[in-house]
């Protein structure tokens, strides 16, 4: 037998298929706004969504001389912090793929998406 694709234009790409959006920004409000942006996107277009989740906050601290020459008690701390959520959308529609695609987001924040297999 031979399968035929009758899929329409607002059915789901693959039935088991799910797309994993990760989002790195060092500000925490511009990530809370691009995942807002990014839920509100999928679910106008039929999608569903699974989280956002936030995961570990990373701290990178560096600890800095200040005295050029002696004084090694004089020190300054800096700290960056790389602020992460996950996002799974679950059956997207080809409707949500082309208006995430057309999404703008933030400069400051680094989108990863990623398409798992699925077993």
């Amino acid at each position: 037998m031979e399968k035929t694709s009758t899929r329409t234009p607002g059915q789901t790409v693959d039935q088991n298929q799910r797309i994993r959006i990760c989002l790195k920004a060092f500000d925490h409000r511009l990530i809370d706004v691009s995942t807002e942006e990014i839920v509100d996107t999928a679910k106008r277009t039929g999608a569903q969504v699974r989280g956002p989740i936030p995961l570990p906050t990373r701290k990178e601290r560096y600890t800095v001389l200040i005295s050029p020459f002696v004084n090694k008690d004089a020190r300054d701390q800096y700290e960056i912090r790389t602020h992460k959520r996950l996002l799974d959308i679950v059956e997207p529609t080809e409707k949500t793929v082309d208006a995430l695609m057309k999404l703008d987001l933030a400069s400051g924040v680094d989108v990863q998406i990623s398409v798992p297999r699925s077993a």
